[in-house]
């Protein structure tokens, strides 16, 4: 019986299956398989009832699986108190939704490297309604996203919130207030199926009622552009658009109210524990603050 075997049971016995569990331990099928053949010969003890749908742990699984928890906690304690960072191998696979690709991804990057320069970090961009989908079915360790996630199962860990403000084009003229210009301009905002897309427009129908033009994009810098050539008007998050409105690229307007502040959290699933997704979102966390000034 090794540690690997018992990694693998684990994984088949948390995710119900030796495909599932081979895509998340970057393993053959045929690999998975032998190591549970493997361990089920040294205990001398059937630990799964195969069937179509799926693999259930028999009575004898259950009681390896409470120790095979034990021993996977144990092992994440000492990559967390004795192990060097700088000596820890993997991969981390990370999810992040694009205002934070655009605003502080890199010196996140760059801080896990730093720490980890063994581990391979994997990168997606997504909304967060899919981060979340995929967090919660493991393709993803760690999700960077408009949260936190109601999950019992997920750890949240908040970042510091974006702040919006509206923006048009300098060379873009309206008579009359700065309260009129919705009605008259469209409105670039992000994706249709993400958060801050919804929440605006609700409160464009609250205050406007169907007179709004919304205009969604799912590249929040082709939006922000948009907005630069005249195109249209937008709400978009203080820190991405300060260097453009401080060099006359865009300017500030206030119709007298802004849309809700974005909220993002750096979630992990909490069991089984892994030490460097915990590690990485409070790296995520350090460097947003930083950011953010």
């Amino acid at each position: 019986m090794t540690f690997e075997q018992l990694r693998t049971f684990l994984w088949v016995a948390r995710l119900g299956g030796v495909r599932r569990a081979a895509e998340q331990m970057n393993l053959s099928q045929p690999a998975v398989s032998a190591r549970i053949a493997a361990l089920e010969a040294a205990l001398g003890a059937t630990l799964f009832d195969r069937a179509q749908s799926g693999m259930r742990l028999t009575k004898r699984g259950e009681k390896l699986l409470a120790y095979a928890e034990q021993i996977h906690r144990i092992q994440e304690d000492i990559k967390a108190n004795i192990v060097d960072p700088a000596g820890l191998e993997g991969q981390l696979r990370v999810g992040v939704s694009e205002t934070v690709v655009q605003s502080w991804l890199p010196e996140f990057v760059a801080g896990l490297r730093s720490e980890y320069p063994l581990v391979d970090v994997e990168i997606t961009v997504d909304v967060s309604h899919n981060l979340r989908d995929q967090l919660l079915n493991r393709s993803l360790d760690l999700a960077i996203l408009m949260g936190p996630i109601s999950e019992f199962s997920v750890d949240n860990i908040e970042l510091p919130a974006f702040e919006l403000e509206w923006i048009k084009s300098p060379s873009l003229r309206v008579e009359g207030a700065d309260t009129d210009i919705l009605r008259i301009l469209p409105v670039i905002s992000y994706a249709r199926n993400t958060r801050p897309y919804q929440d605006l427009k609700i409160q464009l129908l609250e205050r406007y009622g169907g007179e709004v033009r919304l205009f969604p994009s799912s590249s929040l810098s082709a939006c922000i552009r948009m907005v630069a050539t005249g195109l249209g008007v937008g709400a978009f998050p203080v820190h991405l658009i300060r260097e453009q409105v401080e060099n006359g690229q865009l300017e500030a307007f206030d119709p007298g109210w802004r849309p809700d502040t974005l909220r993002f959290t750096a979630s992990y699933l909490g069991e089984p524990k892994s030490h460097l997704a915990e590690r990485a979102a409070n790296i995520a966390r350090d460097v947003a603050i930083a950011y953010m000034g």
